[in-house]
Formats: structure tokens, sequence, C-alpha cells
């Protein structure tokens, strides 16, 4: 199965878990859920840094333990969800403990490349921000960063995992970037945004783009540290290439301890509105003048 196909799903089982136990409202509570299927769910020491949560299995008794090195109530929420996916969704107990008993320990926040860990973070966003609820109530905080920060003060969820499913569900064209230093970590986009043709998918590993503001905030790692903020007009073509100029904004935040700046690209522009041909011919005309 394509890993696309594999993430939806994942969420779509979150979503289906809510609607079986009546929940239709927000915020979700990951503790009661957790609780309602005998979990016992426990904070971790915030000496033990390293991992966002624990599974623990002994025999038909599960518990779950989360991080809390990170002070952040919506990292640790994504935390507890993301182990409840592991709980809930098809294969995972029996991949994660082979040998029955024993501990699994996580890193949530779409950080991992592996495709368990990947499934039970879709599970996670799936589970405290869940369609139709998400597109409806997001409405009322209009577009960009703003409409982020007032879903993650609904769903009190983090504003990385808020953004990212912003990004998921927008009908505008939106792009959510994380990075560290120079590097990329992931990138995800709107539909609206790949229907633009010829753009480039950020991979992870891979250097951000020469020159963007990101790249310019991230050179000073106080900004990130101090979790600062900045502002940019933009072109998007300057971050995913293609043949037309995208004009939008760019917003940066720095993430503080946790070492990473939060990229909101967002264009008013779509794929299918009609580029203005006067404007392209003496664009052309002007290049062509000034390559001579």
């Amino acid at each position: 199965m394509l890993a696309p196909m594999r993430y939806r799903m994942a969420k779509r089982k979150a979503e289906t878990f809510l609607a079986d136990r009546g929940i239709a409202s927000l915020p979700v509570d990951p503790i009661a859920l957790a609780e309602s299927l005998d979990i016992v769910v426990e904070p971790k020491p915030d000496t033990v840094g390293g991992v966002s949560g624990m599974l623990v299995r002994h025999q038909d008794i599960f518990g779950i333990m989360y991080a809390t090195h990170i002070n952040n109530e919506g990292f640790q929420r994504f935390s507890i969800a993301h182990e409840i996916g592991h709980y809930v969704l098809d294969g995972h107990v029996d991949h994660i403990f082979p040998s029955g008993d024993g501990l699994h320990t996580s890193e949530a926040g779409f950080v991992s490349g592996d495709r368990f860990e990947l499934e039970a973070d879709h599970f996670a966003a799936g589970l405290l921000m869940p369609e139709p609820h998400f597109s409806r109530e997001v409405l009322r905080f209009g577009d960009g960063l703003e409409a982020v920060e007032g879903m993650a003060r609904k769903c009190r969820t983090s504003l990385t995992a808020t953004a990212i499913r912003y990004a998921e569900t927008a009908s505008v064209p939106v792009a959510v970037v994380m990075s560290t230093g120079g590097t990329v970590d992931y990138c995800f986009m709107s539909k609206s945004i790949r229907d633009f043709d010829g753009l480039e998918w950020l991979r992870k590993g891979q250097p951000l783009p020469a020159g963007v503001e990101t790249d310019l905030f991230n050179r000073d790692p106080a900004n990130v540290l101090r979790t600062r903020r900045s502002h940019a007009e933009t072109d998007l073509r300057d971050w995913f290439g293609g043949p037309r100029s995208m004009p939008g904004t760019e917003v940066m935040i720095g993430l503080g301890r946790y070492g990473k700046t939060l990229t909101i690209l967002s264009s008013n522009l779509f794929a299918d509105d009609e580029p203005d041909e006067e404007y392209e011919d003496m664009e052309k005309r002007w290049t062509a003048r000034f390559r001579r």
C-alpha cells in the first residue's frame, strides 16, 4: 500500500474511533480515551529526554508514559495520542512487541522515517484534530498563522501539529516547512499548492533554499532559542521552483528548546488563475533586454 494511503487510513481510523464513542466536539481528551481502553497514563520524569513517549506492555496490560522534558501541553497530548495509535492501529502491537511484553519508545511529531511511527503520528493528528470538526472551526480564525494559532488553542495542540493539519485541510495554497539550521526536516503542502505544475517537493535532509527568509532567520540560533518570529513577502517559486511566480507570505517561528523553526508559506494565487498575459509579455521583453 502506498504511504500516503496508509497515512490517510490512519487518520480515518482515528476519526472513526472518535465517532464510535460519540465524540463530536473539540478539544479531544487523549488521557480519557486511553483510560477508556484500560490504559494507564503517567508522566515520564522530566530528567529523561530523547523520546516523546512510551507504550508499555505486560501480558494484556498496557500503559503510556509521556515526556515532560519539553514543557508543552500540545506536544504531550500529541505524544499520548501517538501511543494510542500504536495500540489501536492494525499490526502495530505485534510489530513493536514481537516478543510479547516490553517497552516501546517513540519519537512523535513527524520526525521519524519509520512507517509505524508515521502512521501513529497521522493517527494522533486525526484523533486530536478530526475532520470535519477541524475544517469547520478553522473558518472562525481566518487564514495563515492566525488560523493555526486559533486552532492550536481550540484543540490544545502544538503549533507544529496544528500547522501540519492546517496544510492538509486548507483550501488555499499553503505549505508548512520544519527546519533545523540550514536543513529541511519535512514539508507538508495543501492540495491547492500541489496543483501547480513543475513544483519540487522539499525532502528531509535537503538544504533550505538559499536566500529565503527562513534561511537567514536560522543563521542566528538566538532566533530559535528565544522563540522569535519574523514575517516577509516571498515568492513560493524560490522555495519550490516551477515556471510561474507565486507571490505570497513567509512566516517563521523559532520553537525554543525544540531547536527547530516552523515556517508557514501561503499565497492567494491558485493554479487555475489566469496569468496576466500583458505582464508576462513585458517581463519576457525586459528579461531579454537585461541579458544582452
